[in-house]
Order: C-alpha cells, then structure tokens, then sequence
C-alpha cells in the first residue's frame, strides 16, 4: 500500500542523510503525523508504536535516525499554525494516489490503539481536503483500516459520512 509513497518520499529526501532539514517531505508527514496524534489531546503508547512501525517500514530508519525525525517533526508541528504549511509542498510533490496513501498512514496511526475520536477524524478530514484528497477517498481508506484493525462494524455504520 505504501510503497509508492515510500519510493517516492526516498528518492526525493535523500533517505541516506542523517539529518533531517525543514524541506525534507519525511518532516511535514511526520509533522503531520504528530499533529493527528495530537488532536485528541492524548498520545497513546499504541500510537507511538504505529508511528515508529510505519516510519521504520516506510523509510528504513534506524531507532536513532527515527527519533531524529521525530524531534525534527514535533518541532515543526509546534511552530506551525495549522496543517497547510505541511500539506502544500506535498500537495505538489505527492501523486493522487500517494496523497491518498498519506490519509491511510493517518488512520493508520489514529486506529492503532483501535478507536478513533472526532478531533482526530476532523484533523485527517482537513489534512485530507488540503491535499485535495476527495472526502469518498478519505472514508474508504477509513474503512479499510477499520475493519483491518478490527472495528467492521463500526466502518460499515460509518459508510454514511
């Protein structure tokens, strides 16, 4: 599923550098990524171990050069005002089809602890909308991380949003 954005987001970032600069599209994810963990007002354990799963997959970062990032995307998330100052370079950088993986990796994140709040659906739904990811695609990446995590049923009662 992310393996286009994964060879994308390398090629592009220079995935051998162990720094990490503002410009680095790895930096606005995983500012991004942060930003919806965030929303709830709680950062679950479960959620710091998807994050870490997904980015080590995704980029084949090492614990150090993983927490390097990490420090990198917090500070960005803190200094930003919102998400657009995220989501604009990847709007231009990403394909359709990588945008909307993006929004997967999002509620991959926010289902990792198997439930999901309404501050962290409208937070994926802005992010989703600035990207220009279509509000069907946003609820069909949903629902496929639902019921994979366990939670068809409340996917399917979903399917009206």
């Amino acid at each position: 599923m992310f393996e286009k954005l994964q060879r994308f987001l390398s090629g592009l970032s220079g995935a051998g550098r162990q720094t990490f600069d503002a410009g680095d599209p790895r930096v606005a994810v995983m500012a991004l990524c942060i930003q919806v963990m965030e929303s709830d007002g709680r950062i679950l354990d479960a959620e710091r171990t998807a994050l870490r799963d997904s980015f080590q997959k995704l980029y084949g970062l090492d614990d150090a050069r993983f927490k390097r990032l990490v420090d990198t995307g917090t500070a960005a998330a803190s200094e930003a005002i919102d998400f657009f100052q995220f989501t604009s370079e990847l709007k231009r950088q990403l394909t359709d089809e990588q945008k909307v993986d993006l929004v997967g990796l999002l509620w991959e994140i926010v289902y990792a602890d198997g439930d999901r709040s309404e501050l962290e659906d409208h937070a994926i739904w802005r992010i989703a909308d600035l990207l220009g990811v279509s509000g069907r695609e946003r609820i069909m990446k949903r629902q496929e991380v639902a019921g994979r995590k366990g939670d068809g049923a409340r996917a399917a009662e979903d399917q009206g949003d």
